[in-house]
């Protein structure tokens, strides 16, 4: 029977598209799921998004939309970016998923009728941005400390968690199990900067917005993100508060690794222990806080415009280019950086030159000097000794990689054999033998050794580029694909035909063209500055305060508003695009703002004498309003 494996990522926050930083994450742990059902277990792999909170409320609220429709149309976009780069998961978990809403509800009222949730006031210091309180202490420069945002005072009645119940339950529990928390930087930073000064209760409840999971005993109150986000791990294998569990909880947990970022560490080695700790449940046996990816040497973030999306990566360089890159540059407890020239350099360096050319060169000698047919003859001498050694080596040596999250350096392993198999060819040199008839054995051993190294490499790289490991096997005419079949040579395929129909499996890419192309397709994508003008070009624009007294919409045209406004000297008619996103019923009483010293012109058969000022996104339009300046009011 295989030995069941639970990994799981940190679920996506649906407030909008995901960069190549968030994307990393999912690949990391979609290259160790499939690792682990290669090397025989039974894996269960679970990503997902998280889909309530006062942000994703007030995002919905700026499109006009309702947030269900809003985390709906996020969460497939997330779901799609995780589907194009090839990602293997077994369950996309989205939280506001009935089930998991009802069993969040369940969680939360144990933990109340246990004592260990409470009703208190919260006062403090509230980043929107990362949903997160904060005590002035902890502010950097003033700001979150997260994220680098504004953060404002906020009060109001909280249901609270006792984490200070459990804080010296957490403690044994992390010392106890030294790998609980990894890298271990991470755990002394968690012990030492969190746990040792003393935990303060958590607040576990909101009130100042409404999306979110109704507190089923008190509905003024949604059920804050740390019991509903996190909750996911178990509810969606069935956990059960009374007890009845389901059998995929039975089976997976405890979780064997939670794969997160190092940025929300915190919440997983200490909120969620002790939740799971207050709900007698095990803990899991690792968590995981990988490294950023950095753009050049900063953090990615979309506030600073320095994001790179994973599907312009894939359109210029190919899934498993993406996939190799951000999987063979993250060292292990180091940021790893990210930039289109290292990706160019990486993508020629090691998959054309080191990859691709092996796999070129051998088929082209195989079909040259054997018509695509070669056996092992078992002419062996040191040379081919020392290439069959390391590729027998091989495979345990990336399971001490694997075993400990070192993914770059599993990689590095598999690519130290390809360079030694390039190497293996210059010093056999197979065009020199293929001149004497008495050394043909002696040049099909050296094809045969080649497309057996190929072959494993392929196996072995199944994980991180798996439909270039599947390509590599189509042309070696081969479907020996299993692990057991790495650990011997020349014993499970006998005899190689290989495909007279070779395919480049990377193209070399021309670094100037591929940055010039780049850059001419963001250059489109962004949009176009004004040229700039001058205080006095600004003054001769006409800003003036009115109110709506008429509004109708257009009889023949379904976007424009005819409407009358009273801009204090005088009634002027404005024709506008707006009566898609505002209402003429609504827009009647007003106070807006015009331009008035435009040109009349004839719009749809009516004059149109000024332009009322809005301001618009892809799906929402808002127009500029004000509350009490009289009509007439200059704007300067």
């Amino acid at each position: 029977m295989k030995k069941p494996y639970y990994l799981t990522t940190a679920i996506a926050y649906t407030s909008g598209k995901p960069h190549i930083g968030n994307i990393y994450e999912i690949v990391l742990a979609d290259s160790m799921a499939r690792y682990k059902r290669l090397t025989g277990y039974d894996v269960y792999f679970q990503t997902g998004t998280d889909e309530h909170g006062q942000k994703i409320e007030q995002a919905a609220l700026k499109e006009g939309i309702k947030p269900q429709i809003y985390v709906d149309k996020v969460a497939k976009e997330i779901q799609d970016l995780f589907d194009q780069i090839n990602i293997s998961y077994d369950r996309f978990m989205r939280t506001t998923d009935p089930t998991h809403v009802k069993l969040v509800q369940e969680i939360f009222k144990k933990l109340y009728d246990q004592g260990d949730i409470y009703l208190g006031v919260y006062e403090g210091l509230y980043c929107t941005s990362c949903e997160a309180f904060w005590t002035k202490s902890q502010l950097v420069d003033g700001k979150c400390p997260d994220c680098g945002g504004e953060v404002h005072p906020m009060k109001e009645d909280a249901y609270f968690f006792k984490l200070s119940k459990y804080q010296d339950r957490l403690k044994k529990h992390i010392l106890d199990h030294p790998k609980f928390i990894q890298p271990e930087s991470r755990k002394n930073e968690m012990i030492n900067n969190f746990i040792n000064p003393g935990l303060q209760d958590l607040c576990v409840s909101r009130t100042s917005f409404k999306w979110g999971i109704p507190v089923n005993f008190d509905e003024k109150h949604v059920v804050y993100v740390w019991i509903d986000a996190l909750s996911n791990y178990i509810t969606s294998l069935g956990y059960d508060a009374a007890g009845n569990h389901q059998e995929l909880f039975k089976k997976y947990w405890p979780a064997d690794i939670h794969l997160i970022g190092k940025d929300i560490l915190r919440f997983h080695t200490i909120y969620w222990p002790i939740m799971l700790m207050a709900l007698d449940i095990e803990l899991p046996k690792q968590v995981f806080g990988h490294p950023w990816l950095l753009i050049g040497d900063r953090k990615m973030s979309k506030s600073t415009g320095n994001t790179i999306y994973s599907d312009d990566l894939i359109k210029y360089f190919g899934v498993d280019a993406v996939r190799y890159y951000v999987l063979s540059e993250m060292p292990y407890a180091h940021d790893g950086t990210l930039t289109w020239e290292l990706v160019i350099e990486r993508t020629n360096s090691d998959l054309v030159n080191i990859l691709g050319n092996l796999l070129n060169r051998t088929i082209a000698m195989v079909n040259k000097y054997f018509s695509g047919s070669v056996s092992n003859k078992a002419v062996n001498g040191e040379l081919d000794q020392q290439l069959i050694d390391l590729a027998l080596k091989t495979p345990s040596t990336i399971e001490t990689k694997m075993v400990d999250f070192k993914v770059a350096d599993a990689i590095d392993v598999i690519f130290d054999l390809l360079k030694r198999a390039n190497k293996y060819i210059d010093e056999t040199t197979p065009w020199i033998l293929a001149k004497d008839v008495a050394e043909s054995d002696r040049l099909e051993t050296v094809l045969f050794n080649l497309l057996e190294v190929l072959r494993i490499a392929a196996v072995l790289l199944s994980p991180f580029t798996p439909e270039t490991s599947e390509n590599i096997l189509v042309q070696l005419n081969t479907k020996e694909a299993s692990y057991d079949s790495t650990v011997n040579f020349g014993q499970t395929v006998l005899k190689y035909q290989v495909t007279n129909q070779p395919k480049v499996l990377f193209e070399r890419i021309d670094e100037k063209v591929m940055l010039e192309k780049i850059a001419a397709d963001f250059s489109e994508k962004k949009p176009q500055e004004k040229p700039q003008i001058s205080i006095e070009q600004f003054n001769e624009v006409e800003l003036v305060v009115g109110t709506v007294l008429k509004s109708r919409k257009h009889e023949k045209a379904d976007k424009l508003l005819i409407s009358e406004i009273d801009i204090g000297h005088k009634v002027v008619q404005v024709v506008s695009g707006i009566a898609k996103h505002v209402s003429p019923e609504n827009f009647i009483g007003k106070k807006v703002i015009l331009v008035t010293n435009l040109k009349p012109a004839t719009i749809f058969g009516f004059m149109s004498e000024a332009m009322i000022l809005a301001g618009t996104t892809e799906n929402h339009l808002e127009v500029v309003t004000v509350d009490n300046l009289p009509n007439g009011t200059k704007i300067k």
